[in-house]
């Protein structure tokens, strides 16, 4: 299961990332539909719906935005070429409705990712593995699949996105929460107050 899962995103991520055919937007959307697709095969997540949860995945939201608003700031004083790579990133699916996009990210792949990665992924690593490797080895996963994107800024902001998530869900165990921040974060990072 694990193993199967790991390869199906590879696929997908690459599919999405490396092949220039179809709108971008469109083929992340079908390849966390995939991914989800999978996951609920062999496992439904216990989702219980607790303003607690969503209260905190909006404010784990904030942070995670807050960080990536400073990340940018020193991205350049470190890595040479950094804003042009930033904005490759936003450059992904140019063209496309900013509340479609907007829409997309906030109700199909932040839920269908966080459900994917680390409600299914995640919990397998952990179960299999304890949490500390386990919560390594899906975030490892998560950056990996981004390495597609020929893009190192992309690779190490979700390095850091995902052991973000990765530690919020060794923490609570709540994949509502980790919806809500995940969706939250990437709707208004990408489509509502881009950091660049």
């Amino acid at each position: 299961m694990i193993t199967g899962g790991v390869v199906i995103a590879f696929v997908c991520w690459a599919f999405a990332f490396g092949w220039a055919w179809g709108n971008f937007w469109g083929k992340i959307g079908l390849s966390v539909v995939i991914v989800l697709t999978y996951s609920l095969i062999w496992q439904r997540p216990a989702i219980t719906f607790r303003a607690k949860s969503i209260a905190l995945g909006v404010l784990s939201a904030a942070v995670l935005y807050g960080l990536f608003f400073l990340g940018n700031a020193l991205a350049p004083l470190v890595l040479p070429g950094a804003r042009a790579q930033v904005g490759g990133i936003y450059g992904l699916g140019w063209g496309t409705s900013r509340l479609l996009v907007f829409l997309l990210l906030l109700f199909v792949t932040g839920p269908a990712e966080e459900i994917f990665w680390r409600g299914f992924l995640q919990s397998r690593m952990m179960a299999a593995w304890g949490a500390g490797r386990g919560c390594l080895a899906a975030t490892l996963v998560y950056a990996g699949v981004h390495v597609f994107s020929g893009n190192p800024v992309l690779v190490i902001a979700a390095l850091l996105a995902g052991a973000f998530w990765g530690a919020l869900y060794v923490w609570r165990r709540d994949v509502l929460l980790l919806i809500v921040s995940h969706s939250v974060w990437s709707a208004f990072i990408f489509a509502v107050a881009p950091v660049r």
